[in-house]
């Protein structure tokens, strides 16, 4: 609840007490520093005389400040006015970081900080440039992130784009940004030309971004990386010595093509796919989702925890798998959780009954999901690895709504597929049998409902090298119940 403005130092003082006591995770924060949690062994608040303080520490810190007056108080904060030097005032707040505002202000202040940090990193490399702009602010109606401080800096009529990673947030995201504003800024500066990107990561998380850098296009725009470290430590970093991926490919078993009693009848059933792994299983889906997997004549089933299967659980599998044909059906309703679960997963279903309405240059078969493997947490995209009929490889990419990081994660499983067939890793290991592959770079598809690419799709797509060949499939809303190809659009062409 807020209350008045309070200068009473009895009822701050009351009020400080209070609001500690009830704080799963208090914290004290000062605009434009860094934010240090409070525990019962690193602060006091004193009364001396007409005095009320509250001093502060950590390892490297000592805060303290005269308080003077409660401007607001709620369950998540405290904003207080404090008394600096010269008699100075200033703003002060004690936030409860489990509470979702106090968390939020929190994090607001953290961003702030390092734009602060992100300056001063600009003005040691470019001291005779001009730093025009710097900004840790949310720009929703041109996609830029708050997450990643964003700069622009002139020296005449030439500009560069930075930005820049803070070192607790999602690095694979920042090139995505970068590129975005960087796109921005050449629309909104037109007398200015603006040279290229410069994007700092914190040392040891740039990997990534040297990898994707590799396969952008260097007649579009320069491109820089940097590294930093805890100490504001700053080294250029050269992509081509990233050269290493962290990809494998692991050797490619068929399964037997007839399944064992008494499995064959579960097989059978409507809505019912048998998909091929790459390690010898077959996967049992319904739509995308897999209820059960055989290894040799053995069953694995269930949703959430696997169990072995014996003979006497075919009418509980049965149930399972007609539950979910019920529950996915195209007409079914679409607020029951198994028809919105996992949509990726729906989509590639229909994408490999269909490959040829997609590109009517592909085999049916062999088709691969997630090959190569490589670390990347949770993408939210599916992969498939296609071949056409001439033996050119074709990574097509799958995505059921909007995803502004979508070209460049395509782009890091084209990478890993090109790096294996440059060695000629697919063939040796037993993939694609009996079909000879062309050394080609792969071809790339985007496949996604034509109204859910995101507005940035193209702005990205524009830095590519021209060397990727990359196709867009745009599909119509209701490809649930079949694909209808709205439009096919190459690299960057925007739809008319």
């Amino acid at each position: 609840m807020k209350i008045a403005v309070t200068r009473d130092l009895a009822q701050i003082r009351a009020h400080i007490e209070d609001f500690l006591k009830g704080a799963r995770e208090p914290a004290l924060l000062e605009p434009g520093e860094e934010l240090l949690p409070l525990n019962a062994d690193n602060y006091s608040l004193e009364m001396r005389g007409s005095r009320l303080t509250l001093q502060a520490w950590d390892r490297t810190r000592n805060w303290s400040r005269r308080l003077t007056a409660i401007t607001e108080a709620t369950k998540a904060r405290l904003a207080m006015t404090v008394e600096h030097f010269a008699r100075r005032e200033g703003q002060m707040f004690l936030l409860d970081l489990a509470r979702r505002s106090g968390a939020e202000l929190g994090k607001r202040s953290g961003r702030l900080v390092f734009r602060e940090r992100f300056r001063l990193f600009l003005r040691r490399q470019f001291p005779e440039w001009t730093l025009a702009e710097v900004s840790a602010e949310a720009d929703l109606e041109h996609s830029l992130s708050p997450a990643f401080p964003r700069a622009f800096l002139k020296h005449g009529q030439h500009g560069w784009a930075a930005i820049a990673c803070p070192p607790d947030a999602d690095s694979s995201s920042v090139l995505s940004f970068g590129l975005i504003w960087l796109a921005y800024l050449r629309d909104r500066e037109r007398r200015v030309s603006l040279v290229g990107l410069a994007v700092y990561l914190p040392a040891g998380q740039e990997r990534s971004a040297a990898l994707r850098i590799l396969c952008l296009d260097p007649q579009s725009a320069r491109f820089e990386l940097f590294t930093y470290t805890d100490r504001d430590d700053l080294l250029r970093a050269e992509p081509r010595d990233y050269g290493n991926l962290d990809t494998r490919l692991e050797p490619c078993r068929r399964p037997a093509p007839n399944l064992a009693d008494p499995w064959q009848q579960i097989a059978a059933l409507p809505g019912v796919e048998r998909i091929p792994k790459h390690d010898g299983r077959t996967s049992l889906r319904v739509r995308g989702i897999e209820f059960a997997e055989l290894s040799g004549g053995d069953l694995l089933f269930g949703l959430g925890q696997r169990r072995p299967a014996r003979e006497h659980h075919v009418p509980e599998i049965a149930r399972l798998a007609e539950e979910l044909d019920r529950a996915r059906q195209a007409g079914a309703d679409p607020a029951h959780p198994l028809y919105r679960q996992y949509p990726e997963a729906w989509l590639e279903s229909v994408a490999r009954a269909q490959i040829e309405t997609l590109d009517a240059t592909l085999r049916r078969d062999p088709i691969y999901g997630q090959v190569p493997a490589f670390a990347a947490g949770e993408r939210g995209i599916l992969d498939l690895l296609a071949v056409d009929h001439t033996g050119r490889l074709t990574v097509v990419e799958l995505k059921a709504s909007a995803d502004l990081h979508l070209p460049l994660q395509a782009l890091d499983y084209w990478v890993r597929v090109k790096w294996h067939l440059g060695r000629g890793e697919f063939s040796a290991n037993g993939y694609f049998p009996g079909i000879e592959l062309r050394p080609d770079p792969p071809r790339l598809l985007l496949v996604s409902p034509s109204l859910e690419f995101h507005p940035t799709t193209e702005t990205i797509l524009s830095y590519f090298a021209p060397g990727i060949e990359v196709e867009r499939v745009g599909l119509a809303v209701e490809w649930r119940k079949g694909l209808h190809v709205m439009f096919r659009l190459n690299g960057a062409q925007r739809p008319q």
